[in-house]
């Protein structure tokens, strides 16, 4: 099977990985989405990307890949991870993040010729008492931080 790039609106990836990610819901704010598609057009993965959502990394030069997600077609995660800085690039972003949870191995990313800037300790929730906050999942996961290739 070979797979191909295709555009894909920000409702169909929202859609495709409310039915596809296994533990994160869509994210809000997407600049923009790119799929991976079959040879018989169904589409396999996306890619969303959107601002940083750590506030210091926002500095109108970055993106983030907030959300990567596929339907378990083998590879299917490098093709949209080499677009998203494509595009961010030929867009004027001087840089594209992304993070992985313990546990993933970042074969996608090495694969797109992305690399690891950092290790990023567990973070206990955005709970506080002024700001009651329900757990969302990935709380107290350690998380590495993954920059694309220039």
């Amino acid at each position: 099977m070979s797979l191909h790039l295709v555009p894909v609106r920000s409702r169909e990836a929202s859609a495709f990985i409310e039915q596809w990610h296994r533990h994160h819901r869509p994210a809000r704010g997407q600049i923009f989405s790119v799929g991976a598609a079959d040879d018989s057009g169904v589409l396999r993965a996306v890619a969303t990307v959107g601002r940083p959502v750590a506030r210091h990394l926002d500095d109108g030069a970055t993106l983030e890949v907030n959300r990567t997600c596929t339907d378990g077609a083998p590879n299917a995660n490098s093709l949209p991870y080499g677009a998203c800085w494509r595009a961010a690039a030929a867009l004027g972003y001087t840089r594209l993040i992304t993070y992985t949870q313990a546990g993933e191995s970042g074969a996608s990313l090495r694969g797109a010729g992305w690399r690891v800037i950092a290790q990023r300790r567990a973070r206990p929730g955005w709970h506080t008492p002024s700001r009651p906050r329900t757990a969302q999942g990935p709380e107290f996961v350690v998380r590495t931080l993954w920059e694309a290739g220039a």
